[in-house]
C-alpha cells in the first residue's frame, strides 16, 4: 500500500481585506478521495497542526463538489482533517510521495517553509512524485529557493494571473503565482480559457491549475507513482 503524505496550509489572513482564506476545499476533497479509493493511506499535516483555515468561498453551494458531500459524511477524513500533523512532527520517510492542495493560503506559509521545501527537494531526488494544484505550488517556491535552478525548465501548472483578476483578490495576495514561478525558471502552461481544467507532468513533478484541475491532477499524480504514466 502506498502512503501519501497532503500538506495542507495553516494560513487564513489575507491582505487588504477583512476577507480570509485557507484551504480550498475541494482542492483537498477530491485529491483525498481518489488516493483513499485507490486504496492508498493518507496522512495529513500542515506548519501549524490541527485544523487548517478552510476558504469560506470553497464552501458556497456553486463550488461544492461530490468529494465535498462525502467528506460530510466521513468522519475518518473528518477527524484526519480537524487534527493534522504538524510539519515537524512526521518521519518524511514513511511516505511514498507528497501532494499540495491549494487554496490561497499556501502563497503565505507553504512559500517560505522549509520543511515542506526539503520534503519536495528530497521526494524529487529519491524519484518520489511531488504534487500540487492551484496555490499548492507556491511550496515550489522555497524549494527552488533552497536549490537554484531546480524549477529552470521544468513545465508546471498554476492558478494564473488572469484568473487572479478574475477573482478580484489579485490586490490582496502578496505577489502572482503564475509570474513567481516563471521569475524562477518555471515554464509555465495553462488552459486557453480561465478556470478550465489544465494540468501539466513533467517527470515527477505534477501540477494542476485551478479548482476543476484538483481531481484530473490527482489522476495523474496516480499515473506517476503507479509509473504508468506516458
Amino acid at each position: 500500500m502506498k502512503n501519501i503524505l497532503m500538506i495542507l496550509t495553516s494560513h487564513r489572513d489575507m491582505e487588504n481585506t477583512d476577507s480570509k482564506t485557507g484551504v480550498w476545499l475541494g482542492e483537498f476533497t477530491d485529491p483525498y478521495y481518489e488516493f483513499i479509493d485507490q486504496g492508498y493511506s493518507v496522512t495529513l499535516a500542515s506548519p501549524k497542526g490541527g485544523k487548517p483555515p478552510v476558504d469560506p468561498l470553497s464552501e458556497l453551494t456553486e463550488n461544492i463538489t461530490a468529494s465535498n458531500r462525502r467528506f460530510q459524511d466521513d468522519s475518518a477524513a473528518q477527524l484526519a482533517f480537524t487534527t493534522t500533523h504538524t510539519l515537524d512532527s512526521i518521519d518524511p520517510g514513511t511516505f511514498d510521495a507528497v501532494f499540495f492542495p491549494g487554496g490561497h493560503g499556501p502563497l503565505w506559509d507553504l512559500a517560505k517553509n522549509e520543511i515542506s521545501a526539503r520534503i519536495i527537494l528530497d521526494y524529487y531526488n529519491m524519484d518520489k512524485p511531488v504534487g500540487a494544484v492551484c496555490h499548492g505550488p507556491a511550496a515550489l517556491i522555497k524549494a527552488a529557493e533552497l536549490q537554484p535552478g531546480f524549477l529552470t525548465g521544468k513545465r508546471v501548472a498554476g492558478f494564473t494571473n488572469a484568473e487572479e483578476t478574475l477573482t478580484a483578490r489579485s490586490g490582496n495576495v502578496p505577489y502572482e503565482l503564475e509570474t513567481r514561478l516563471k521569475e524562477l525558471g518555471a515554464d509555465f502552461h495553462s488552459a486557453l480559457l480561465p478556470f478550465t481544467s489544465h494540468v501539466e507532468v513533467d517527470g515527477l513533478l505534477v501540477t494542476g491549475q485551478n479548482p476543476l484541475s484538483a481531481g484530473p491532477t490527482a489522476k495523474a499524480f496516480i499515473e506517476v507513482l503507479e509509473g504508468r504514466y506516458a
